[in-house]
């Protein structure tokens, strides 16, 4: 929908000579709105704004602003008739001044600006656990064969808005979680502490991500089935409170608010459960999440270097920059860029021969251009003779490597529905394991003993995946359990084990 032609004149007070003046009296406007007042008058503004530097405009100045305000749509002037006493009263310019609907408009979208701006990107763990439970407040109204629109639409109302703050501020931290320039800026003691609260933080909002996806993509599958009537029925509770219409422009306005809840849970189905070819946002949040700490590693490493030593463009940049500053005269200046960019002659390169007449002295800048091949300029050699090599077909390589990916998928899995079963069992009953299944089991194993404070000490702890959440008790110091594996037998104290996945 195109903007109205008279938009940009209510942008005019922002870059115009006296923009610091005419953001003053707005803001005023804008906090009494906030406050339920409608008008204002001009004693009032002199009372209340924070003027630039302190200094108060004139009673002149201030009316003109004001004036020049209405002029360009920001404001609605009315004669303030409640003050008139005297006819002298009477034919005085007295104004009540208000927001206009385009300068709400205006004042509503500087608010936003400045709150995007000054927020911070974060991962809300609390609003997964806030969805769930308006997931299953929804599921629980719509089994009970609840009727009440109006509960049914605060619930949405609430899952929605829950829902939106999520989506914001993973956007917000999938577009620059690494502060790159700040990190870059900052001295080692400051990436190091940063460095463990950042990774604390992933391991602890990854976890709860991969723990809490799941249900909720099970409980709006099952609501989908059911939840256009109730779409519906909101779209026409909400559509009573519009403007009085004709028929027509109701079922309009219902139907526009029946396609914009129908937007809300496609975009909420979407975050948490495939669409076609697409895989859940959720999942492309945890991999962003993920790839936060190489940069991060990245960005300490750099530190490193430069606290090592290394070269840094930027320092020695630096340095010549001062080298240049202190040359005498600007023929020192150009053996000094000589020297150091290189702008010796470099003709032999050529592969043509050199004319006669240009002697070996001749500067750079005087001689005639010499034609050099990309190859050369990229690579430092010469596009290589003869005739291309033939491209590959690797389609065989593909298939094969795609079976080898299949087969060790279906092991895995063949590995946890025999260890995840959620039931205690003994080390010594295990017998057996595959290559896939002894991995699977040592990895568990190595994260509940890196738990145990003590060789007697019960562990129970999630996965740092959140896939699995696993319970270890050891046995009497006797016990002797031995598991044969492909690699050769693991043996050490018997312990009971239980492996339960993730709900």
């Amino acid at each position: 929908m195109p903007p109205p032609a008279d938009t940009p004149e209510l942008f005019r007070h922002a870059s115009a000579e006296k923009a610091a003046l005419y953001r003053a009296i707005l803001e005023v406007f804008a906090a009494a709105k906030r406050q339920y007042r409608l008008q204002l008058r001009p004693e009032e503004l002199l009372a209340e704004a924070e003027w630039n530097r302190g200094s108060a405009p004139s009673a002149e100045e201030l009316a003109a602003a004001l004036s020049q305000l209405v002029d360009w749509g920001n404001l609605e002037a009315q004669p303030d008739m409640a003050r008139v006493t005297t006819l002298a009263d009477y034919y005085r310019a007295r104004y009540l001044y208000r927001l206009s609907h385009g300068g709400e408009a205006v004042e509503a979208g500087f608010e936003r600006f400045a709150e995007v701006l000054a927020r911070r990107a974060e991962l809300q763990t609390v609003a997964l656990e806030d969805i769930a439970h308006r997931l299953q407040a929804l599921a629980g109204l719509l089994e009970a064969g609840s009727s009440d629109v109006a509960k049914l639409h605060e619930t949405l109302r609430d899952l929605v808005r829950v829902f939106e703050g999520l989506a914001e501020n993973a956007q917000a931290f999938m577009a620059g979680v690494a502060r790159s320039l700040e990190l870059q800026r900052a001295d080692a003691t400051a990436v190091a502490a940063y460095k463990s609260r950042l990774i604390d933080y992933l391991e602890r909002f990854v976890g709860d991500l991969v723990r809490r996806s799941e249900p909720i993509g099970h409980s709006i599958e099952g609501l989908s089935a059911r939840i256009d009537p109730v779409l519906l029925a909101i779209a026409e509770r909400e559509a009573r409170d519009a403007a009085p219409g004709d028929d027509g422009q109701r079922l309009d306005e219902q139907g526009r608010r029946w396609r914009a809840w129908r937007e809300r849970w496609t975009g909420l189905r979407g975050w948490f459960l495939a669409t076609g070819h697409q895989p859940p946002q959720a999942d492309l949040l945890r991999a962003r999440a993920r790839s936060a700490i190489p940069q991060l590693l990245a960005a300490i490493s750099a530190i490193n270097e430069r606290r090592s030593g290394r070269s840094d463009r930027s320092a020695d940049f630096r340095v010549l920059a001062g080298w240049f500053a202190a040359c005498d005269d600007d023929a020192q200046a150009r053996r000094l860029a000589r020297a150091a960019f290189a702008l010796n002659p470099a003709r032999h390169l050529a592969s043509p021969p050199e004319p006669a007449e240009l002697p070996p002295s001749t500067p750079w800048p005087e001689a005639p251009p010499l034609t050099i091949h990309p190859r050369l300029r990229e690579l430092g050699e010469a596009a290589p003779r003869g005739p291309l090599a033939r491209v590959r077909v690797r389609d065989a390589e593909r298939l094969r490597l795609a079976a080898q990916l299949e087969e060790e998928s279906r092991q895995i899995e063949a590995a946890r529905r025999r260890l995840a079963t959620g039931k205690p069992l003994r080390l010594s009953e295990i017998g057996e394991l595959d290559t896939p299944g002894f991995h699977l089991l040592l990895g568990l194993l190595g994260e509940a003993l890196a738990e145990q404070s003590g060789p007697e000490d019960v562990v129970e702890r999630a996965t740092s995946d959140g896939l699995f959440s696993i319970r270890l008790q050891p046995l009497p110091a006797g016990s002797e359990a031995r598991i044969e594996t492909p690699h050769g037998c693991f043996g050490g104290r018997d312990h009971w084990l239980t492996i339960s996945a993730a709900s």
